[in-house]
């Protein structure tokens, strides 16, 4: 397992920018898993009225998660980093209904599948310390080239 303080930034591993950035630092990884952390934030644009995140932001907490250890995978490889895209959630569940601002999140995820061309499965959770929030697996897509895929999947 790589430790943080062997772990990239997360702006070098994910193109997400500002608020639309839902992990703060990655915790440890290797080549089948990864764990991040983010803390919720009451000012911001997924904020309820008392300032916490709904639960069903988890996905794209998992997501970027997801994108993250593909990210560290390939400069672990030394390869060029691709874009990516979600391509559905499988058994979402969470065992609350929202997400307390400024407490932390650890999101855990394992990749159990993947195959040559380009599809992959990860097993994802969010947990504060030891309890467990959500979970659900993930199906993600990384196209050869995203330009060309974009413009067909438009067409």
């Amino acid at each position: 397992m790589t430790t943080r303080t062997q772990l990239p930034p997360i702006e070098d591993v994910l193109p997400h920018r500002g608020n639309m950035l839902l992990i703060d630092r990655l915790i440890e990884f290797n080549n089948e898993s990864l764990i991040a952390e983010y803390s919720p934030k009451s000012d911001t644009w997924y904020a309820d009225a008392e300032g916490n995140m709904p639960a069903w932001i988890g996905l794209e907490l998992m997501a970027q998660a997801v994108a993250a250890h593909v990210g560290v995978l390939k400069r672990s490889e030394g390869k060029p980093q691709k874009n990516g895209v979600l391509v559905g959630a499988r058994r979402y569940s969470a065992t609350v209904p929202i997400f307390t601002a400024n407490i932390p999140l650890q999101i855990h995820t394992t990749i159990f599948y993947q195959d040559i061309s380009g599809i992959a499965a990860y097993d994802c959770n969010i947990k504060n310390g030891d309890t467990l929030l959500a979970e659900a697996t993930l199906k993600v897509f990384e196209p050869d080239n995203f330009q060309t895929f974009l413009q067909e999947s438009l067409s």
